[in-house]
């Protein structure tokens, strides 16, 4: 029955200020929104941003070489150094963090027609592991290269999505023949379309695959544009670059401290710093959001301080049949936590809707679709919580100090 008599003396009070009860709980509701709908774009920013950049491989490093500055050997600085097949097969051996490696010929020094229908694309001759690396992934009803097209210098070719498209327009390109310069070249699959954000030659999209031995044949390439490989674990690309400068600084005479001698994108080090740099997005969206919702806050807190004014003679009444001090504190605490909780559902609830028609706009393959996540939600409470207690806790503390025998003065 007590907690009962709490609950309806606390309805009776809060309802005698209706008005200021009514405008303190948006103040909250509208710090709230501030909170969800900020970190949940957030979200959804850096879940589009990751899907994209995943676009382009997962935890991949991409190898080029470069140019010498440092002289070694009895060799002088500046010189070239150009990667070979055969360097992938080196470095797989001798590195045995590398779990796949494929070397990368790209060229555009022929069209690709079908017909009437042509195009100039980055034609790229690679292994068959290097689907799997870069995520280029068929339509059903096609494959991607195999050991075998590589073994036997097949005629095959992987369109790229867009090329199927300008080629073939909606008719099914698998089986059929067309022409990489002018030599017949049989379609045996179709990239399923990806987001992609980022590249280091050409969208895939925009690619035909080819075996690398058919396009070293074709082209008479000596050397690899460049070299894509895959660690065991993200956490020893460090490591292994530096065994890949000593690897390949034996063969082509360089210093492994020469940095420039070959280029290294390492793509799990750049989604480390995307990481670090929604870490701060969402630091500085929680920050912002605070602010407004610590404007309800203040507002809440005034009211309290009002409350306790206005009722300082009932409080001296209560002390005088027996209250105690902690008991007058847990009352007005629990006014003020009542108020940050109303205004907590009512924000979550218009957050949750704004955000469900934001998701309807086609806008999120550009930003994303926010997304009110368990990461959210416990920011949000933890910053309602905050505010609910350091709103409350001054005025209550303020009521439970009143002397009563001045407060029946009052």
């Amino acid at each position: 029955m007590r907690l009962v008599d709490a609950v309806r003396q606390l309805w009776s009070d809060l309802s005698a200020q209706r008005l200021r009860t009514v405008l303190t709980i948006l103040g909250i509701t509208w710090g709230t929104v501030a909170v969800v709908v900020l970190l949940a774009f957030s979200v959804g920013l850096e879940r589009q941003t990751i899907k994209r950049f995943h676009g382009l491989g997962d935890r991949i490093v991409v190898l080029f070489g470069g140019r010498t500055t440092l002289a070694h050997a009895g060799f002088r600085e500046g010189r070239t150094i150009r990667l070979r097949e055969e360097d992938a097969r080196i470095l797989a051996r001798q590195i045995p963090d590398i779990t796949m490696i494929s070397p990368e010929y790209s060229t555009r020094e022929a069209p690709v027609r079908r017909g009437r229908n042509g195009v100039n694309p980055n034609i790229t001759g690679i292994h068959p592991v290097y689907g799997e690396m870069r995520n280029v992934i068929p339509l059903p009803g096609g494959r991607f290269i195999n050991e075998r097209d590589l073994e036997e210098r097949r005629r095959v070719v992987f369109l790229g999505d867009e090329v199927a498209r300008v080629l073939f327009g909606d008719a099914d390109p698998v089986g059929e023949q067309v022409r990489v310069g002018d030599s017949p070249f049989t379609v045996i699959g179709v990239l399923q379309p990806k987001i992609q954000n980022s590249s280091y030659n050409s969208r895939d999209e925009d690619r035909v695959f080819i075996p690398a031995s058919t396009h070293a044949a074709l082209f008479g390439s000596r050397f690899v544009s460049n070299l894509v490989y895959r660690t065991a674990d993200a956490s020893r690309t460090e490591a292994v670059e530096e065994r890949v400068y000593e690897v390949l600084g034996r063969k082509y005479r360089f210093s492994p401290r020469d940095e420039d001698a070959l280029q290294v994108w390492d793509t799990a080090e750049w989604e480390r710093m995307f990481g670090f740099l929604f870490l701060g997005f969402k630091l500085f969206f929680a920050i912002v959001g605070s602010f407004t919702l610590s404007v309800g806050g203040i507002g809440v807190a005034n009211i309290m301080y009002i409350v306790v004014h206005e009722r300082t003679r009932e409080i001296g009444i209560k002390r005088s049949v027996g209250a105690t001090r902690r008991s007058i504190l847990w009352q007005f605490l629990a006014e003020s936590v009542l108020i940050v909780a109303v205004g907590a559902a009512l924000g979550v609830l218009v957050s949750a809707g704004l955000v469900k028609v934001v998701s309807l706009f086609p806008m999120n393959d550009i930003v994303g679709t926010p997304v009110i996540s368990l990461q959210v939600a416990a920011v949000t409470m933890a910053l309602l919580a905050f505010v609910a207690m350091l709103a409350g806790w001054l005025p209550a503390r303020r009521a439970a100090a009143l002397d009563p025998v001045e407060c029946l003065r009052h």
